[in-house]
């Protein structure tokens, strides 16, 4: 296998994806710009030390990312070389397991998305399996055991210098604020090697579900199981939690973890609204779960802050970014006045962003007069004693500064993205 690793045109797939990943700099400092260079003069040598497994991984940079509720994530950055050389041992592994894996599982895998992910779970709710059995794994990155993942892994990889180059990685120290710490569990977060890793040991969890006959949707360690009875739920959740325990030696998280009602329950950031209408009393829509529109209007009031030393086009093109990159995700859910309304905020904060902008009242009376304002009520308007968020919410700036003028600047509304995509996204993603 370590042949097909080090193959020229492997290394040469990982160095692209690596690259276009670009990241941070290791404990070393080598950024990816430099990776080209180093691997011109050092190929030979570290392919030869790899072969004779001689080759020693850098200790991995810890960096503590703050959670929403108060936690830190801890992740973990290799350097630049074991980047590129984890992700060519990665493609190999995703080319050794993807066809073993289970059906029901979406989370880093070719050609499959969260959105399949969210769309089998709807079916299964709306098929009548309305108790759903949510369990969170505690930390699951860091409680990996490591001697149980190489056992996984000896059974289909039979190459020595392949296990070990893994082992390697996986008891490489972690630095976190100068001090080296040693790692004797757990696979490293932001490391190339993790999701195909995570997938390989998850999948003997899938087979044990299979084996229990659940309907059950995974996405990397994010799963769930769906019933059509209380008690079956409690029974089946309380045999997977011994399963985890005994056998994978994982921990699930008590405070997050449960048997939800459709409407308690949320999945990779989506969650279930049950339908009015009497033809379906008991079918669900999508929608977005209250925890997701709260980062989102965050990034928003950023971006249109009126003290932020952007440009109006640069405004502009961020919020591009930020609003089609999150309806593309949640185009599934039903959002139309949600996205309404927060379109209408988003308008008045860009147009107090322009009165802000103009500062003096003679400037405010030349730019009203440009927008076609009498200039009457151009010398009345420029000298209002009004704040400046009533302004952006009066006729003053509803009326000159409109949605067509915006829209010609190069702005575009989240609602309109919405209506373009939705018809894609609601055809069938999986047979």
């Amino acid at each position: 296998m370590i042949e097909s690793v080090l193959h020229p045109r492997n290394l040469m797939r990982a160095y692209y994806q690596v690259v276009r990943n670009k990241g941070a700099s290791g404990v070393d400092g080598m950024s990816v710009d430099e990776l080209k260079e180093y691997l011109s003069v050092n190929r030979q040598s570290l392919e030869t030390l790899i072969r004779e497994d001689k080759y020693l991984p850098h200790p991995i940079l810890g960096i503590e990312i703050p959670k929403s509720n108060g936690d830190v994530r801890l992740l973990g950055v290799p350097v630049v070389i074991d980047r590129m050389l984890q992700q060519a041992v990665g493609q190999i592994l995703c080319n050794y397991y993807d066809t073993s894996f289970e059906d029901y599982s979406y989370g880093f895998r070719p050609n499959r998305k969260a959105h399949q992910a969210v769309l089998r779970s709807q079916e299964y709710i709306n098929g009548g399996n309305n108790w759903v059995v949510d369990i969170d794994l505690k930390n699951f990155f860091d409680e990996v055991d490591h001697c149980l993942l190489l056992q996984i892994l000896y059974r289909r990889i039979k190459c020595g210098t392949t296990l070990r180059l893994i082992r390697k990685w996986l008891r490489a120290p972690i630095q976190i604020q100068g001090r080296l710490t040693k790692r004797r569990k757990g696979v490293p977060q932001g490391s190339p090697l993790s999701p195909i890793l995570s997938n390989i040991l998850l999948n003997e969890l899938d087979k044990e579900m299979e084996k229990m006959s659940v309907k059950y949707v995974r996405y990397a360690d994010d799963f769930s199981i769906y019933c059509r009875e209380e008690q079956t739920a409690r029974d089946v959740g309380n045999q997977i939690y011994l399963y985890l325990k005994d056998k994978l030696h994982l921990p699930i998280n008590r405070e997050k973890s449960g048997i939800r009602r459709p409407e308690e329950f949320t999945i990779l950031g989506y969650g279930f609204e049950r339908l009015k209408e009497s033809s379906a009393p008991w079918q669900y829509q999508l929608i977005v779960s209250n925890k997701k529109w709260k980062p989102l209007k965050h990034k928003l009031k950023e971006i249109t802050r009126k003290t932020t030393p952007y440009s109006f086009d640069t405004r502009v093109r961020k919020l591009k970014e930020v609003q089609r990159g999150w309806v593309q995700y949640f185009g599934l859910a039903h959002m139309n006045w949600q996205l309404k309304k927060l379109d209408k905020w988003v308008r008045s904060r860009l147009r107090y962003c322009i009165w802000h902008d103009w500062k003096k009242p003679s400037r405010r009376r030349k730019n009203l007069l440009r927008l076609g304002v009498k200039p009457h009520n151009a010398q009345n308007w420029s000298q209002t004693r009004m704040g400046g968020w009533a302004t952006a919410r009066s006729p003053i700036l509803t009326t000159t500064i409109t949605m067509a003028r915006l829209r010609k600047r190069g702005y575009e509304a989240m609602f309109p993205i919405y209506q373009s995509i939705t018809p894609y996204l609601n055809e069938p993603l999986y047979t």
